[in-house]
């Protein structure tokens, strides 16, 4: 493939040309298995080219871990050869948190059913607005407990995270709920009508629910936040 800017030949499809530094994609999009990965790169919604990535699962303890490091190494590599805008995902979850760790890039979450076609058309709806601020900046209100120890401190920060988040408010905990050993269990919950969500952080019977404040501003582009939040969620073993 060419550069459809100047031209010059790329050494992978979709690459990043280096001659007149120029993105030959805009966004990526990952559906992921086990053992083999497709990376489609579009250009203004239109697709540029697919790479298919295979591997051969391994059993053992400690050559599986090598193995899917590697895995998810080649697939981070593609994406980072075409440095997008944005990067979709879809599929297996153990290999998509192995490649998130050796990326920048914040992940989005799509239908795994036609991933590409399903970044189509949410592209084409309004883009959010993103939030340039650390997470631990748009954490903040009159209680600054948060329970869970580490691990809701995590739920927290992951979604304080995400670009289309604002504040996160948290609220007071209520230790009357139903005694759980499942240890610590979040979730983001339906949007309202202004698009914003709330964070719900389950520890036994303890539960605090945090206030999340979207750029979204209605409901439908705050479910889409709330599902970007929650498969955020779910790869970090949150839920």
């Amino acid at each position: 493939m060419d550069c459809r800017q100047c031209g010059s030949p790329l050494e992978r499809p979709g690459d990043y040309c280096l001659v007149c530094r120029t993105a030959n994609a805009d966004a990526v999009v990952l559906d992921i298995d086990r053992d083999r990965a497709a990376v489609t790169m579009l250009s203004d919604d239109e697709v540029v080219a697919t790479t298919t990535i295979t591997t051969s699962p391994e059993d053992g303890e400690e050559t599986g871990v090598v193995e899917l490091r590697n895995f998810a190494g080649r697939i981070a590599d593609e994406v980072r050869r075409k440095r997008p805008d944005e990067v979709f995902a879809a599929g297996h979850r153990e290999v998509l948190r192995a490649a998130r760790e050796q990326l920048h890039h914040e992940f989005y979450r799509v239908d795994g059913g036609d991933p590409v076609e399903a970044v189509r058309t949410r592209r084409g709806e309004t883009a959010l607005e993103v939030v340039d601020a650390a997470p631990a900046e748009k954490i903040g209100g009159t209680h600054s407990t948060l329970i869970g120890g580490r691990s809701g401190r995590r739920a927290v920060q992951t979604v304080a995270g995400h670009p289309h988040v604002k504040k996160i408010v948290p609220g007071p905990i209520d230790a009357g709920g139903t005694g759980s050993q499942s240890g610590v269990r979040a979730k983001a919950t339906r949007a309202d009508g202004n698009g914003n969500v709330r964070l719900l952080i389950r520890n036994g019977s303890s539960v605090q629910e945090n206030r999340v404040v979207t750029t979204a501003g209605d409901r439908e582009t705050g479910e889409r936040v709330r599902e970007d939040l929650n498969g955020a969620l779910a790869e970090a073993d949150l839920q």
